[in-house]
């Protein structure tokens, strides 16, 4: 059996390196990528698999269709070692909107309920992430999410309106910084440990404020030192690409 391969040995292509036309992408790169609002990462995964021409390509770590921003993909011996690159630390930035709350807990989903939010100050905001959004706390991971239940994904079993007990998982916070609040919209920046829902800090945050969240917005800035800054779009990367194989 193939072995994982050490990080640091792997090539990384992006803004600042690319492949040339000898390169054998079967033994194993890196590719950054800057998801695009809309695309499923697995529309990445398609996207991307053409244009390489490597069978073998996946993600490392799932990024919703609202959500923008870096979205790493292995291919070829790459793919062995995905699960490290899944095990790094992530920082995000995200809006969060208060005084209402949605089905999947971001602005996908239909609205389930409204509440006040014009008691919520900035100082009330540094509170509550100090004392019940700092290091290993425990969170309900949200039904709309890929994780499965009785074999089936739990999305699935939320689109036929069905909901099941989630069990907490225990996640951490290693740094939250406002970056802006104009009520009822927070600018927050996370950083967090694999495996965290921010659509879910949204919601425990809304109702840890006396107040119902939703997550209106989110970019995830970086994964371990993998920097969105040092990434392509998709069609960025293609037409990098299509122009290394034809020259």
């Amino acid at each position: 059996m193939a072995r994982a391969l050490p990080l640091d040995e792997i090539p990384v292509f992006g803004k600042n390196n690319l492949p040339d036309k000898d390169t054998n992408l079967s033994d194993g790169a890196i590719f950054l990528i800057d998801k695009p609002l809309e695309w499923s990462s697995f529309d990445v995964v398609k996207f991307l698999r053409k244009r390489i021409r490597v069978k073998k390509v996946g993600h490392a770590g799932t990024l919703d269709p609202l959500a923008t921003g870096m979205l790493i993909l292995c291919c070829g011996k790459a793919t062995k070692s995905i699960s490290m690159i899944q095990d790094l630390p992530k920082v995000y930035t995200g809006e969060i909107t208060f005084g209402k709350s949605t089905t999947t807990y971001d602005a996908e989903g239909e609205v389930t309920e409204e509440a006040s939010w014009e008691h919520i100050t900035k100082e009330k905001i540094v509170d509550v992430l100090g004392k019940e959004f700092t290091g290993t706390v425990e969170q309900i991971p949200p039904m709309y999410s890929a994780l499965k239940y009785g074999g089936k994904k739990l999305y699935e079993l939320a689109r036929k309106g069905e909901e099941v007990v989630r069990l907490p998982r225990q996640v951490t916070f290693h740094e939250h910084e406002i970056l802006n609040f104009e009520p009822p919209r927070l600018t927050l920046k996370i950083k967090c440990s694999k495996g965290t829902y921010i659509r879910s800090l949204a919601r425990d945050l809304g109702e840890a404020l006396d107040s119902k969240a939703y997550l209106s917005g989110l970019e995830r800035t970086a994964i371990g030192d993998f920097l969105v800054d040092d990434a392509l779009t998709p069609h960025e990367m293609g037409d990098q690409l299509k122009e290394i194989w034809q020259s």
